[in-house]
């Protein structure tokens, strides 16, 4: 299962350099790179958004936390990916440019933060971590993802032309997916209480 989850999250990248060999990347190769890492950093994002709410709800898919890390993983893989075609393709590793940039573009302040918010979340991404931490603060650490996603979503929303609807999918994902958040927990606190056994008639509390 491993493996195809390795598969999975790889397709992406495979297509990429796929269509770069074909010469069919569109008219201008740069911007369909740019968006194209984008865009799978944030459905990464999403679907490790998504597996903790999904097992909650259905216990039988309880397996799926074993992948999360690593769908994390990659979604970081693909931020780093698209943060190096601006470095490269945009800004030419000019840091001139890049200064520039942060100065006036809005939109790239924010994708900044969205990876920024990242980096600590991929470091961490270890057993080693978690017993280092603990589980409390790793968990506590980790609710960075959310940050991070709403950032990215900033930042695809700021970089696209007024009146473009591109981004709208993957906002209303990733907000259905927040918004769901406490909903869910509120299901299972439920279900743990129906679970709780009858206290007996005439039972005294000591």
């Amino acid at each position: 299962m491993k493996v195809l989850v390795h598969l999975a999250c790889l397709l992406p990248i495979a297509w990429l350099v796929y269509a770069g060999f074909e010469n069919n990347l569109g008219p201008d190769p740069t911007h369909t790179v740019t968006f194209f890492t984008g865009r799978s950093t944030l459905r990464l994002l999403a679907i490790t958004l998504a597996i903790s709410p999904v097992r909650k709800l259905i216990p039988k898919l309880g397996w799926l936390i074993r992948f999360r890390r690593l769908v994390g993983l990659y979604a970081f893989f693909y931020a780093c990916l698209h943060l190096l075609t601006y470095v490269w393709l945009y800004a030419g590793f000019s840091l001139a440019a890049m200064e520039q940039d942060i100065s006036h573009r809005r939109f790239i302040v924010a994708g900044l933060a969205a990876w920024l918010l990242m980096v600590p979340l991929a470091l961490t991404s270890t057993n080693w971590s978690i017993r280092k931490l603990g589980g409390k603060n790793w968990n506590r650490l980790h609710k960075l993802t959310y940050a991070a996603a709403i950032a990215g979503l900033v930042h695809y929303w700021w970089g696209v032309k007024p009146g473009v609807t591109t981004p709208m999918f993957l906002t209303l994902l990733i907000g259905g997916l927040l918004l769901a958040r406490p909903v869910v927990k509120a299901i299972k606190e439920r279900k743990n209480g129906d679970r709780k056994p009858p206290v007996a008639v005439g039972a005294e509390k000591m």
